[in-house]
Formats: C-alpha cells, sequence, structure tokens
C-alpha cells in the first residue's frame, strides 16, 4: 500500500488523557495520515461512541484502509507497527529477539507504568480525600518503574535493538505529564517536587530528553499546548 492510497486513520482522543499520545507520535513518526476526532468524557459513555470503543475510553481508532476498528492504546501501537511500519524503522523484524523485547517493554508499560502512575495521579490530584498511605504506596511504585528503566538504560540510548522504538514511545507521555514541566509551558509535572528525577534516575531522566527532542514527540507536544491554550 502505497502512501498516496492511504486514507487517513481516524483516531478518538482527548486532550488531557496522555494514552492517546503515544498513538499519536507513532502515527507522526510513521507518517501515517490520520484525523483526531476529540471527544469529551461524558460523550465516552455514550452508545454511539461505546460501538466504537466498548470500554468508553480513548484513544481508539478506525482504519479504513483494512476495515479494522481497535481500542487500547498497546494493542494500537503493534497494528500501527504490524501494518505500516514496513521498513522497521521504530519496530523490528518478526521472530528477532529484538522483536519480542520491544513487545516486552511495551506490555511493562501497559501494566506497570500506566496503572501505576495513574493511579498516583488520582490520589494526588483528584482524590476527595487526603489519603497518605495511598499517595505514599503510588510514588513508590512511579520510583520502581522508574529505577526498572534506569538500570535497563545503563549504558544504552535506547531500550531495544539501539535505536528508538514504539516501545520507548509509549513510556513518554505518563512522564511528561507528571515528573517534567510540559513543553513550552511553565507547568511543573506532578510529581516534579516529590521526586528529584534528575538524580535519582539520571539514566531515565537522559532518555526522556532525548525522546523530548524527537520531531515526532516535539512538534505534537507543541500542538497539544496550543489546543489547551485554545
Amino acid at each position: 500500500m502505497s502512501s498516496e492510497q492511504v486514507k487517513p486513520i481516524r483516531l478518538w482522543t482527548h486532550t488531557n488523557g496522555p494514552n492517546p499520545w503515544k498513538v499519536v507520535f507513532v502515527l507522526e513518526e510513521l507518517q501515517i495520515p490520520y484525523e483526531e476526532h476529540y471527544i469529551e468524557f461524558p460523550e465516552m459513555k455514550k452508545p454511539a461512541f461505546e460501538k466504537i470503543s466498548i470500554n468508553g475510553r480513548v484513544p481508539a481508532i478506525e482504519d479504513e484502509n483494512t476495515g479494522i476498528t481497535l481500542w487500547e492504546s498497546g494493542a494500537i501501537l503493534e497494528y500501527l507497527v504490524e501494518t505500516y511500519d514496513r521498513a522497521r524503522k521504530i519496530s523490528f523484524e518478526p521472530g528477532t529477539a529484538e522483536y519480542y523485547h520491544a513487545k516486552q517493554w511495551l506490555h511493562f508499560q501497559m501494566s506497570g507504568q500506566g496503572p501505576y502512575f495513574g493511579q498516583a495521579v488520582w490520589f494526588y490530584k483528584h482524590h476527595p480525600e487526603d489519603v497518605q498511605t495511598a499517595k505514599d504506596r503510588y510514588l513508590k511504585e512511579v520510583r520502581r518503574v522508574s529505577g526498572v528503566l534506569d538500570r535497563a538504560l545503563e549504558g544504552r540510548e535506547f531500550l531495544v535493538g539501539g535505536k528508538c522504538s514504539y516501545a520507548d514511545f509509549s513510556f513518554f507521555p505518563w512522564y511528561n505529564l507528571t515528573l517534567f514541566p510540559w513543553y513550552n509551558m511553565e507547568v511543573p509535572g506532578i510529581f516534579a517536587d516529590e521526586i528529584q528525577f534528575e538524580t535519582e534516575f539520571p539514566n531515565t531522566a537522559a532518555w526522556i530528553e532525548r525522546l523530548r527532542e524527537m520531531p515526532a514527540i516535539g512538534d505534537t507536544l507543541s500542538r497539544r499546548v496550543a489546543t489547551l491554550k485554545n
């Protein structure tokens, strides 16, 4: 399928949630045409959208090129690289060790980083009561996950195969939300005062900065800032 033949993928997204942005990074890096459809949370729970994402969450995609509709960001990333990354720009040849290692890190992001960072944000920012034990528990998990990455990134620029892959992209949005100032905005990360990230996890911090410099991420973050300001 040539790029001229590819119809835009419809991406259902939201301005505030981190998970849709990892999908955007991959779409941008692979130069896959797409259309963003922003939807507010109440609309996600209505039957019209639940026909697309039965879980009532974003991201979700509808791909007219294949007739496939998908929800869950990890599944979407795997679908995009397996369907469109023929040159293996951000993925790896099936059957190789790197192919499975990238999946390993994506699964760790989905099962480790996403849920624990999400719960930490909830108890620090949104829970109606101050539950210190919950805050302590989930901040400890933020540190644990970051420590795993820091050890893995010792002497490496990226997680797998010596190049930036979809696995690296998948981790960035939660870090951008929680521990680093938003791109070109004077908004500190939610846990910036709790964790001295560059000191505690120098390898992970340097990796995040390398990712931030990539056009697929940097340009996307700039656009996100413009969206939030409008």
